[in-house]
């Protein structure tokens, strides 16, 4: 077939295929009543399928041109200086933790024993980095309706070890940013934005409007399958300090000093001139390591994936928040029995999910709900740990020495019994959402 044929020649008779091959065989049927609602799923087409295609043919394997060209469309996107890819969300938080625990951070850099405040209502991954390292997590509560951190704990949560503050924006809700910087200017603390659920909210402050991830020192992205945007598995770190920037890409490639990227040698000039540590003088900069790093980079696969999809991500947040009204609207004769999600001020949300509270005054139980709506082929999700505090792998902590709980955690405890959400992803139909509604009214009879 491909014999009488350039190599980009017999690309695009591949690429045509596969879109072909989409078009057959995945392109999304109309939904029918009782068809299977999942809580999220991937929204693609033949573009994303053919750039994969592309990035196969490449056979780079690891990161390369794609991943560079994501990266500069993705900060500028998000009106950053630096945005680098990883392969995880997860890995994103823990590059973000890891590089504040730098020597080169001087007095701000946090050491073991020192404190981060944060919640117990979320997912692990975000606290998960400062347990490993031996730094302490400080719990604070939640407030209900926005499901994000109860700001006039922080005062009581802070010490003479506070050093940072690493909290999520609750499935797309953004937390009071403002009250959140401005503490954290006040205590010369760092802040940590886990916006892996909230991709593409904004939120203003003082007649300024940014998105989310871009308020603190280091923002945070997943592309796992079932987030805002995917690349089947991966996640992006983002900064405009310099410094940070630095110390991201050591951290995330081996903890090497050399920044020179992947195929490329002698980047920085001065290869075998340096002298690092007790090395001996020259030794060779692309084996000099000044941190106790990880390979935690993309492939160019997914990256290839990530750039068809950014394309699309201003018409994914749209549709998420025409659902969100959509689904809002519809449930507003439960409202005396379910508490409907409210997002906070000065914000506009790119929703990741509809989180719904059972009213103790109702006489209803979250599970029993739940199974019912289940029951009818659509998918629920619980508030992730609910109180990570809880868990089995908190079984060996001690409270007071590894971690600390600032008050008490009430309304964190209300939502791992009463809370559970739905989905609203930009693949929802107003169909899918009206049968949805329908429902989750009816459970409640």
């Amino acid at each position: 077939m491909f014999e009488n044929m350039t190599e980009q020649e017999a690309r695009e008779k591949i690429k045509a295929m596969v879109a072909e091959y989409y078009r057959v065989y995945k392109q999304k049927k109309p939904f029918k009543e009782g068809d299977r609602i999942t809580y999220a799923a991937r929204v693609y087409d033949e573009k994303e399928m053919c750039a994969l295609t592309d990035a196969t043919l490449d056979f780079w394997l690891t990161s390369g041109r794609f991943a560079e060209e994501f990266e500069t469309e993705f900060a500028k996107w998000l009106g950053v200086k630096y945005a680098r890819l990883v392969n995880s969300g997860s890995s994103a938080n823990l590059i973000a933790f890891s590089v504040l625990t730098a020597p080169e951070l001087g007095d701000r850099a946090i050491k073991r024993g020192d404190e981060v405040i944060t919640v117990a209502c979320g997912f692990p991954t975000t606290v998960t980095p400062v347990i490993q390292y031996g730094a302490v997590p400080v719990f604070v509560d939640v407030t209900v309706p926005q499901y994000n951190i109860d700001v006039t704990m922080l005062e009581k949560a802070l010490s003479s070890k506070t050093k940072a503050v690493m909290i999520a924006h609750t499935l797309g809700n953004p937390f009071n940013i403002k009250a959140v910087k401005e503490f954290c200017t006040r205590h010369n603390l760092w802040l940590v934005e886990d916006n892996c659920d909230a991709l593409g909210s904004e939120y203003m402050i003082d007649g300024v409007t940014k998105f989310t991830g871009t308020w603190g020192d280091i923002g945070t992205s997943s592309f796992y399958p079932p987030h805002h945007m995917t690349m089947g598995e991966g996640g992006c770190v983002y900064t405009d300090n310099p410094l940070l920037n630095r110390l991201i890409l050591s951290f995330r490639d081996w903890g090497r000093d050399c920044v020179c990227p992947s195929g490329h040698d002698n980047f920085c000039g001065r290869r075998f001139s340096g002298k690092f540590g007790d090395l001996p003088e020259g030794y060779d900069h692309k084996y000099v390591y000044s941190h106790f790093g990880y390979n935690l980079k993309v492939t160019d696969m997914q990256a290839a994936i990530g750039c068809e999809q950014l394309k699309k991500f201003p018409s994914f947040i749209e549709r998420r928040r025409n659902n969100f009204e959509r689904l809002l609207k519809a449930l507003k004769p439960v409202e005396g029995s379910l508490i409907l999600p409210c997002p906070a001020e000065n914000s506009k949300p790119s929703w990741f999910g509809f989180l719904i509270s059972v009213r103790p005054e109702s006489g209803l139980k979250r599970n029993d709900i739940t199974s019912y709506i289940e029951g009818k082929n659509i998918q629920t999700r619980l508030l992730f740990s609910g109180n990570l505090t809880k868990h089995p792998c908190f079984k060996d902590l001690k409270q007071g020495k590894d971690y600390r709980i600032a008050g008490n955690l009430t309304n964190t405890d209300y939502i791992m019994n009463n809370s559970f959400w739905v989905g609203i992803y930009p693949g929802m139909t107003d169909e899918m959402i009206d049968y949805m509604a329908k429902v989750i009214i009816q459970s409640t009879k």
